[in-house]
């Protein structure tokens, strides 16, 4: 498909620079096929069945966003995926400037030595420590990494640390955040609980690729940026048992799905998985596990668009982005949310 289909004009101003002071009181676009409910975050119990299960994305984000030098010229940096042993994938600027064989150093506390260069300023990284040195390192010469769309317009401080987490992330190593879990609080939780669905969690560490714009014209001549994930497989019973009794699965965020659906076969079962996966959704994609997404706004002619207009339908979509832009939503990382019921089985409670 042409990539000039996604496109659409937003507001800056429905930029969202900081979350909702509230959470769960984010606004929340409920799409079911073309009809459109107005609701908040913490209404999404009202959507759930008992026996449903909802998946959760557990990574937690690092400081992976670093300034440093070579020599005199001034680097930075964007790791986006962890290699193993202290090695590194990350995004360099400007890319130019290095070559395999040099060496940059931040703050005298830690250093890396460009080992490759890749295609759009990648490189790969050989840091001089590894394991919980090398993250404490990050600790104190990273910052958090703020999408770039928040980014160029404030900087990273001290309320983004909490602001940028999940309030259930467990395991390092995501250079951005699961952005859908954003809303989630704990009282959210509990009542998710109450209503008798049963929360899972899965492991999909997100990478700084997930913001690189599609520069190809036609969808088919993009590549997307590999991201390790894991689903163990006492979690993969629960879905498939969940699938078996009637049940739905609840996808919280892209990056839940995007695991979700590389686990599964063509018949419908989830596999364990524990590998990388570049997984590119687009319309056409005949999903295998997810039922229901809930996801945040996102951006135009990007790979998370196309996503969510094979899931919900390509004019479903572009309707429903096209009423939250008319009705003022909060678009992006900090911004509000939706719950898309696929398009293939509307779903109702």
């Amino acid at each position: 498909m042409k990539v000039d289909l996604f496109d659409f004009e937003l507001p800056r101003e429905l930029i969202a620079l900081r979350p909702a002071a509230d959470r769960a009181g984010a606004r929340f676009l409920v799409v079911k096929g073309n009809e459109l409910e107005d609701r908040q975050v913490s209404d999404i119990v009202d959507y759930l069945r008992p026996g449903d299960v909802m998946v959760f994305n557990d990574t937690r984000v690092i400081p992976a966003r670093l300034t440093g030098k070579r020599r005199d010229a001034k680097i930075e940096l964007t790791l986006h995926m962890n290699a193993g042993e202290g090695c590194w994938k990350a995004f360099a600027k400007p890319a130019k400037k290095l070559k395999p064989g040099d060496v940059i150093n931040f703050q005298d506390k830690l250093a890396a030595e460009v080992l490759e260069k890749g295609e759009a300023g990648e490189v790969t990284l050989q840091f001089d420590r590894q394991g919980t040195a090398l993250r404490e390192a990050l600790d104190e010469v990273g910052v958090m990494p703020l999408p770039p769309y928040i980014a160029s317009q404030r900087p990273v401080d001290e309320q983004d640390l909490s602001d940028y987490q999940t309030v259930y992330s467990e395991k390092d190593g995501a250079v951005a955040a699961p952005t859908a879990g954003l809303h989630f609080t704990d009282e959210l939780l509990a009542k998710i609980d109450d209503a008798g669905v049963e929360r899972l969690t899965v492991t999909l560490h997100v990478g700084a690729g997930t913001f690189l714009p599609v520069k190809a014209e036609d969808t088919e001549e993009h590549k997307m940026h590999a991201e390790w994930g894991e689903i163990t497989p006492e979690v993969a019973d629960k879905i498939n048992a969940a699938h078996a009794r009637g049940n739905r699965v609840i996808a919280v965020g892209t990056t839940s799905l995007r695991l979700l659906e590389s686990a599964t076969d063509e018949q419908g079962v989830t596999r364990p998985f524990s590998a990388d996966t570049d997984i590119f959704i687009t319309p056409g994609y005949r999903f295998r596990c997810v039922d229901v997404l809930m996801t945040n706004f996102h951006l135009p002619k990007s790979t998370l668009f196309m996503l969510v207009s094979a899931f919900a339908g390509f004019d479903n979509m572009k309707a429903a982005y096209a009423h939250a832009i008319d009705e003022g939503y909060r678009f992006y990382s900090y911004g509000d949310s939706s719950l898309l019921c696929r398009e293939d089985q509307i779903c109702r409670k």
